[in-house]
């Protein structure tokens, strides 16, 4: 079976549960369609796919269409166009969510419910023309209803929303709660007790999504590069930091130096980055839920790091009465007063904005260091019997169904192919 495979361009969480997705369906053939950090992403890991097709610019469209036309299922993590192009098209779909209580409504679900329901499937304009008025937040919501299926991952709030589909009545998606969406053979593989090569990992993720870039509402990265050396000079037990993520990739790659210790920025391939977090003996992320899932299936607590985005803050509010929630470093230690709107774009500007204040102002700056400082010694402090009682509280409030279970109920094996 031919699968068309694509993910949502909001860092490399989708990207990274589209490749987890990917490696359990051995025997059929793979094609990646996409651009952006999701493209970057895929390319870093050709063994997940059979085929790779970036489709940037103008020619976007005509590609996907092209590949929908010979393909026999889509798989799509979070990617609202590619379900809606494959609706159109007649295409079975399995929708996969990590984010699925996240998506915000301005009108009731039953209203979207009825929209996609008198979906004109004429062409993908007059599709995307009909569902035009909804927010971006409801057109994931409004694939999920266009989806064959739902693959969702646990979250605190996620149970809830599952209930009002189901409330809906009528035919529809049909929905299954799955527990991480990880690289299981990935995690499997990654040694763990080897000699570490450094003290300290930080993963910053992909960075990239509707608003930030690498050059463009960057301020979080900025504010990164100032602290990095403090980071040194504060830290004599980290003599070796590794600092990974999108934002260094290629020639974006480079080392920062203080106090003869280093820290060396760079991307690193899914798989590697595994192995650095089964033997690195600290470890601090940006709150993404597929790096944080990773984290805990090689038991290992991270310390999380300021919020680049809205969703950042909405996973470490929801996960507030956990250890990893408590712990995790906030802007708002730095600007309580500073309200961040309870909104995706207008929360994640904000925080942008929070960001660039912090950098360009001494004052702050110093108060910034000064708590980051607190929450990392807090981190430090905590017992190994504190770490495991915090990653099995993590595990038992996003405990669901293996994915491979759940996803052998959706897309059929190939004959003589079995799921790892």
């Amino acid at each position: 079976m031919r699968i068309l495979m694509g993910a949502q361009n909001c860092g490399f969480g989708p990207a990274a549960e589209l490749v987890a997705v990917s490696r359990l369906l051995h025997g059929h053939r793979r094609v990646f369609v996409g651009d952006g950090v999701a493209a970057l992403f895929a390319r870093r890991h050709p063994d997940a796919f059979d085929e790779i097709h970036e489709i940037p610019g103008a020619a976007a469209s005509d590609v996907t269409d092209r590949q929908l036309a010979d393909c026999d299922q889509v798989v799509s993590v979070m990617d609202a166009e590619l379900v809606l192009r494959a609706a159109v098209a007649g295409r079975p779909v399995t929708m996969v969510d990590s984010l699925f209580g996240f998506w915000q409504l301005t009108r009731p679900l039953r209203r979207i419910r009825d929209l996609c329901a008198a979906l004109p499937r004429t062409s993908f304009a007059a599709a995307a023309h009909h569902l035009s008025g909804l927010t971006p937040h409801e057109r994931v919501i409004a694939a999920h209803l266009l989806a064959t299926h739902g693959l969702v991952q646990n979250f605190p709030g996620v149970t809830e929303r599952m209930a009002d589909f189901a409330a809906l009545g009528g035919t529809g998606p049909q929905l299954h709660l799955t527990g991480s969406l990880v690289d299981l053979e990935g995690l499997r593989n990654a040694p763990r007790d080897a000699e570490p090569d450094c003290e300290l990992l930080v993963n910053v993720g992909g960075f990239q999504n509707f608003l930030l870039d690498f050059e463009a509402n960057d301020d979080y990265l900025h504010l990164l590069r100032r602290w990095l050396p403090d980071l040194l000079r504060d830290w004599s037990r980290f003599p070796r930091v590794l600092v990974c993520g999108g934002p260094f990739a290629g020639h974006r790659e480079h080392t920062v130096t203080a106090v003869g210790r280093r820290a060396v920025c760079r991307f690193l391939p899914q798989r590697e980055l595994l192995r650095k977090v089964a033997t690195t003996p600290h470890y601090l992320l940006t709150p993404g839920l597929t790096a944080l899932h990773e984290s805990l299936a090689l038991g290992r607590l991270p310390l999380g790091l300021h919020e680049q985005h809205y969703a950042h803050l909405f996973t470490v509010r929801r996960l507030g009465g956990t250890l990893f929630g408590r712990t995790a470093g906030r802007f708002a230690d730095v600007l309580p007063d500073h309200a961040v709107p309870e909104d995706d774009f207008a929360g994640t500007a904000a925080l942008v904005e929070i960001a660039g204040r912090i950098r360009e102002d001494d004052g702050l700056y110093a108060r910034f260091r000064r708590t980051v400082n607190e929450r990392i010694e807090q981190y430090v402090s905590l017992t190994p019997a504190q770490q495991r009682s915090g990653v099995d509280e993590l595990r038992t409030a996003l405990d669901g169904e293996p994915l491979p279970s759940v996803l052998a109920r959706t897309i059929p094996r190939p004959v003589g192919a079995d799921l790892p």
